[in-house]
């Protein structure tokens, strides 16, 4: 890929990446968790259709939060909230309160794409500051970059600005705490409303498609409009940073 829309991405001062689907396999790795789950209590399900369920819950529930219908709540507690409701239409009610809880830890000890660990690595070979910026709390995401091996100069999170992405504050605010301007910020992400948001705010943007995030009979999401590169794997994008 990588093609036309790659352009200069020189003066960065830092790179911050999504992290649910650009940087993890969330879908193997809550599957995986669910189907443990069900099979310590003796239940069995389609456990992707449920993890895949719970997954589709996570964006209308965020417009819920943004739109003042709920109260904002820290990502594991909203991850908790749809659980109990998808497992309550599904009918799987025999999963305890310490099963759903330990399920909810689940977002914290996902599998990251194969490029991730060596593209990091050769990230930090430049002078660009290297983080997240992800609706995950920040103890979940250093709990996962640290199973994961992941190199990270800062783990900035939406909850730092009391919102979740796509809300414009949630940019700014990195900007902020990165004492820089959105100019000199690239975001890297494989959903196209997050980079969208970005671009909104004046960020730099990657694309960086992950075709499998919902499993290989997913329909292929188009290349976003307005980003400044398409990349297929973190080391290509550090390629473009030099």
């Amino acid at each position: 890929m990588g093609g036309s829309a790659n352009g200069d991405f020189m003066n960065v001062d830092a790179v911050l990446f999504d992290v649910f689907g650009t940087l993890t396999d969330w879908r193997s790795g809550v599957t995986g968790e669910l189907a443990a789950a069900g099979r310590a209590v003796g239940v069995a399900a389609d456990w992707a259709g449920v993890a895949d369920a719970w997954r589709g819950a996570y964006r209308p529930t965020i417009a819920r939060v943004l739109q003042g219908e709920l109260p904002w709540m820290p990502l594991d507690a909203l991850h908790r909230l749809t659980l109990d409701g998808v497992l309550a239409e599904g009918g799987l009610g025999e999963l305890g309160d310490a099963e759903r809880a330990e399920l909810v830890r689940a977002w914290h000890r996902l599998p990251v794409w194969p490029d991730v660990v060596a593209g990091l690595d050769r990230l930090h070979e430049g002078s660009a500051l290297v983080g997240t910026l992800s609706n995950g709390g920040v103890g979940a995401l250093a709990r996962l970059a640290r199973r994961a091996g992941l190199r990270f100069d800062c783990v900035l999170s939406a909850e730092l600005a009391r919102s979740f992405k796509p809300d414009p504050r949630v940019y700014r605010m990195a900007v902020d705490a990165l004492g820089t301007t959105p100019d000199r910020v690239v975001l890297a992400a494989c959903h196209p409303d997050d980079l969208a948001a970005a671009v909104a705010v004046g960020l730099r943007t990657a694309y960086l498609p992950r075709p499998l995030e919902w499993g290989p009979g997913a329909e292929p999401v188009p290349v976003p409009d307005g980003v400044d590169a398409v990349v297929e794997t973190v080391g290509e994008l550090a390629d473009l940073l030099g």
